[in-house]
């Protein structure tokens, strides 16, 4: 096990071991059922705490999913231990109150708390769709740079230009309608960069002919889904 692990055991466990180092020395082992209530959430709520970063979607924004989820766990443990610790104190025969109230606040987390965490689902959702967007006109108009340089012809040249021109100013919105599409697109260009490797020029220039309209038919679609 690492160092840093156990280190993070160690500070993880101080607060487990205080709270029931004072609970059991000060108040001893009999209590009633309000103090075991409160005894009970006070420990549920800090385990949330723990196990929050676990909640947290992965991805770009993990940290910041994270830190706002932390933020809802932390503030439900400290009104839970604060009101656990008045119970406690207070150490009333009913129970009914102590678990009414605990109840409700542990209610109140659980629906802010998730409904954060389908908030950042869909966050991370819409950030994956914008990655998977931007790659498709980025990779598209790379491979296509990086072509011109090796094509000598200027008539050849000039067809090219006006594919990488086309996807270049592309909107970089898509939609899952287009994936067909868009895949078609991205596989014509690895068959270009064939034959100009080839020095086909004629196949070249028909492909770049049927690049342009797939181009224009997938912007064209883009603009009626939109």
């Amino acid at each position: 096990m690492k160092k840093t692990t156990v280190l993070w055991i160690i500070l993880e466990s101080i607060f487990l071991i205080i709270f029931n180092t004072l609970f059991y020395v000060l108040g001893g082992t009999e209590h009633n059922s309000s103090v075991w209530i409160s005894y009970g959430f006070i420990h549920f709520a800090y385990i949330m705490l723990l196990l929050t970063p676990i909640l947290a979607r992965k991805g770009k924004s993990a940290a910041v999913f994270g830190l706002s989820l932390y933020s809802i766990s932390t503030a439900y443990f400290f009104v839970s231990l604060i009101t656990g610790v008045a119970f406690i104190l207070i150490a009333s025969e009913g129970y009914r109150a102590a678990l009414v109230v605990q109840l409700c606040i542990a209610g109140l987390y659980g629906i802010v708390l998730t409904s954060k965490m389908i908030a950042n689902e869909r966050t991370a959702d819409a950030e994956d769709r914008r990655h998977i967007e931007i790659a498709y006109v980025k990779n598209a108009s790379a491979q296509l740079k990086s072509l011109l340089d090796s094509i000598s012809d200027k008539d050849v040249k000039k067809k090219v230009e006006r594919v990488y021109d086309a996807i270049y100013s592309s909107p970089i919105k898509s939609h899952p309608e287009l994936a067909q599409i868009e895949d078609h697109i991205l596989q014509s260009i690895s068959n270009l960069e064939k034959e100009v490797s080839a020095g086909n020029d004629e196949s070249i220039k028909g492909l770049a002919t049927t690049l342009l309209s797939a181009v224009s038919e997938r912007n064209m679609r883009l603009k009626a889904l939109n």
